[in-house]
């Protein structure tokens, strides 16, 4: 797996600058850990999260909530890490944060994490990505804890396409699904999955000449797209409402769809499988770090890693597998990612984010 380069230079540049992050948080070095028997008492005081709203369901947070009655757990949720990354500039507090690694530029590059201490996660050395240089600074400095993935493909109404008929990303601009197609609004996963259509074999590595291709293509097939969904909530809807009936997207989001009496199916492209890669930080301005460690175990621990496997998620540690029904543990097995094309922030990310920008607007 490519480093990335982008996130390292940009964060070394952070770390270097006279005054960097006046306004936003300065980074104080690693966060210490609590010791071993700090890490087994019960949680207190307040830790406050902010996060994808998938992420921090009760379904996942309630066993973390019984085992630290005594904690006061504030959740805010957000929806890109650009966004996450002007409310804490702004002065919004939070101790954890979530990040991806394809889009945690804006937080790096205000110095807004925090490294942490990989020793105090008593899972970390078995998750899946934890031994990615991108969940590390150009020092290698652990930044996040990989607490989820999820393999992006294509969702199918199977009540209205024929299972088996579609298996490529090319199905996502055939003629004969005109109008009833949907796009993830997303820079780097609507470049990346045309690209793929297209014949690119490194999506998230795009060269510039290639980004261009891949932009003609997508700007001359963009009146095939019904929509352009801006969130998982609204790609379910699309679906729910008939207008749509086929889409790129996550398994996840694929389930929820089927818990809400939706018929699809979720399909692995035969050109290959898109893989985001989320977890937790601290930020620079952390305060409960006691809280967040213990946190960040609960996530990291097969337990949870279970819980998030059940909605459709890469279990991120192998020994949730055999907390989870026999049905499940394939789909769920981090072995997948292995095979899959990780979604991380590309050489040329500007490049990409003007791309989608001229698209959605022409």
């Amino acid at each position: 797996m490519r480093p990335r380069l982008s996130i390292a230079a940009v964060l070394l540049l952070v770390l270097a600058a006279p005054g960097c992050g006046d306004g936003y948080g300065v980074v104080r070095g690693v966060a210490p850990a609590p010791s071993r028997e700090e890490l087994q008492k019960p949680a207190t005081g307040t830790l406050r999260v902010f996060a994808y709203g998938d992420t921090t369901t009760d379904e996942m947070l309630d066993p973390f909530r019984e085992a630290n009655p005594d904690l006061d757990l504030k959740i805010a949720s957000f929806n890109s890490n650009k966004a996450a990354a002007a409310k804490l500039a702004g002065g919004f507090e939070a101790d954890v944060v979530e990040v991806c690694t394809d889009e945690m530029e804006p937080l790096t590059a205000r110095a807004l994490l925090r490294p942490l201490d990989p020793d105090a996660i008593t899972d970390f050395d078995r998750l899946a990505f934890s031994d990615s240089d991108d969940v590390r600074d150009v020092a290698g400095n652990v930044l996040f804890v990989p607490a989820s993935a999820g393999p992006h493909g294509l969702i199918v109404n199977t009540e209205e396409i024929e299972p088996g008929t579609v298996d490529s990303y090319t199905d996502l601009f055939d003629p004969l699904y005109a109008g009833n197609v949907a796009l993830e609004s997303s820079d780097l996963t609507a470049l990346g999955v045309s690209a793929m259509a297209i014949g690119l074999e490194n999506p998230m590595d795009l060269s510039l000449d290639e980004i261009s291709e891949t932009e003609d293509f997508l700007a001359s097939k963009i009146g095939q797209f019904r929509a352009l969904a801006e969130s998982d909530a609204s790609m379910v809807n699309l679906f729910k409402s008939g207008e749509v009936v086929l889409a790129d997207g996550g398994r996840g989001t694929a389930q929820d769809m089927i818990e809400d009496g939706i018929a699809v199916e979720w399909v692995p492209p035969k050109e290959g499988v898109l893989s985001w890669v989320c977890g937790l930080a601290f930020t620079s301005n952390a305060e409960n770090l006691d809280a967040g460690y213990k946190l960040m175990n609960y996530y990291a621990s097969p337990q949870a890693q279970a819980i998030s496997a059940e909605s459709g998620f890469i279990a991120m540690n192998p020994g949730a597998l055999e907390l989870l029904p026999p049905e499940l543990r394939a789909d769920a097995d981090p072995a997948t990612l292995d095979t899959a094309i990780p979604q991380t922030q590309p050489e040329f990310s500007e490049a990409y984010a003007r791309a989608w920008q001229e698209v959605e607007a022409g």
